[in-house]
């Protein structure tokens, strides 16, 4: 079983989020669209989107990461994900990504009603950003 099982290790400028040997499977939603890597895929370096990041275990149990963004590297024995911020669910302050949602919100009416595209995609970045803390904070660890 152990060529089955590879380490994930999610760092930010902020630190190391998760480090773990047991994943069976990464799944992440890259700029070519969605991948999963499984042990001894090919090596591989892709560009990762604001977006959910899963990592599966044999036992059957997933955990979820709100990811903003990054690199990963795959050596095909370590995924190494490398995020302008990463957060797991449990870590998630839901009230802050609210008001996060709200004021992006604000922001982008503001900016559409000023015809300020430079404010709008910036705006549009936050929401997002909010959007997926906000939803991966529904998954608490079992």
């Amino acid at each position: 079983m152990a060529d089955t099982k590879f380490k994930v290790t999610i760092i930010t400028p902020d630190g190391t989020v998760y480090d773990n040997d047991n994943a069976t499977m990464v799944i992440m939603n890259t700029s070519g669209g969605q991948m999963g890597i499984m042990a001894k895929h090919v090596p591989v370096l892709a560009s990762l989107t604001i977006s959910e990041l899963r990592i599966k275990h044999d036992q059957g149990t997933d955990e979820i990461a709100a990811v903003n963004g990054g690199i990963m590297q795959f050596d095909g024995e370590t995924a190494l994900i490398t995020a302008d911020s990463a957060e797991m669910p449990e870590k998630i302050d839901v009230a802050r990504a609210e008001e996060a949602k709200q004021r992006a919100e604000e922001a982008i009416k503001k900016a559409k009603e000023a015809h300020r595209q430079n404010d709008l995609a910036r705006a549009e970045v936050h929401l997002k950003r909010a959007v997926n803390r906000l939803k991966v904070s529904k998954f608490k660890q079992k």
